[in-house]
């Protein structure tokens, strides 16, 4: 059997290269090649990467606020339109997309990313969904509360899922969003964690003023999820900034399960029934 093509797109965000292509390089049958922006804006073309099956997005962009080295498309956070269409393209082909960590909160102002991530993570207050929200929480090694430990338990039994104990513990950084979103993925981790604004900072980037006056209901406790938008299933995951995750035995092979799965046609058959049952 032929090795997974996996295309890996970074940039805008820092992290240990060595250390996540070293998890990488672990997982069996999977071949990775690595693209950065702004080069990702043209080369993710299908037409110039006909044998992908599979992309692993762990970039951040569209975050005007957070500066130059994160500005992937206009001002206003929306995305180049080379980009977008090779996007698009993909989605229509089915091929399989892997979100981890900061991807997730990528092109927060870009309608179709949020319909791809489902992810509800706020990087101010604003509308979701037609209702207002807070900015969401935030604790890691880029704020002033560190990475927290939880216990992950699988949430279903997803393919994804395979092999993975019925609990086992990560240290990460961890997002406090809303929890709205479940409605509309297919779980598949949950930590016991108490997602409460006491235990997280305001959001980085929003306003001083909003910082300072800032709260959060009680949040969802998934860290990780399986979608779907046109014929690609998509896996994401909130989980993956840095070694203490990558190194994680039970994580590394979460990702490798993810990427045989998004590959497979089991996996496009279950995002075009699971497209057709949510809507």
């Amino acid at each position: 059997m032929s090795a997974v093509e996996v295309l890996v797109v970074t940039g805008g965000h820092a992290f240990d290269a060595t250390a996540f292509d070293a998890m990488l390089n672990g997982i069996e049958g999977a071949r990775c090649t690595w693209v950065e922006h702004p080069a990702a804006h043209s080369l993710l073309d299908p037409a110039l990467c006909p044998e992908v099956q599979v992309i692993l997005f762990y970039d951040m962009c569209g975050i005007p606020a957070a500066g130059a080295s994160h500005d992937g498309g206009d001002p206003h956070g929306q995305p180049p339109p080379a980009f977008a269409a090779a996007v698009e393209a993909h989605l229509a082909r089915g091929t399989g997309m892997l979100l981890l960590n900061h991807a997730t909160v990528s092109w927060p102002h870009w309608d179709r990313w949020r319909a791809l991530s489902a992810s509800p993570f706020m990087l101010s207050a604003g509308t979701l969904d037609g209702v207002a929200v807070p900015g969401s929480g935030y604790r890691g090694a880029h704020g002033p509360l560190p990475d927290a430990t939880v216990g992950l338990s699988p949430a279903s039994d997803h393919p994804v899922l395979q092999g993975l104990p019925e609990r086992f513990e990560i240290t990460d950084e961890l997002y406090l969003k809303t929890s709205a979103f479940e409605a509309r993925v297919a779980p598949l981790l949950r930590a016991d964690y108490a997602f409460e604004d006491r235990n997280f900072s305001p959001p980085p980037l929003a306003s001083a003023a909003e910082q300072a006056s800032w709260t959060h209901p009680p949040g969802s406790n998934l860290l990780a999820w399986a979608n779907a938008l046109e014929a690609s299933p998509i896996v994401v995951s909130e989980l993956g900034d840095g070694p203490a995750a990558y190194s994680n035995p039970a994580f590394a092979n979460f990702v490798g399960n993810s990427i045989h799965w998004l590959a497979s046609d089991a996996g496009r058959q279950w995002a075009q029934a699971f497209t057709a049952q949510r809507d």
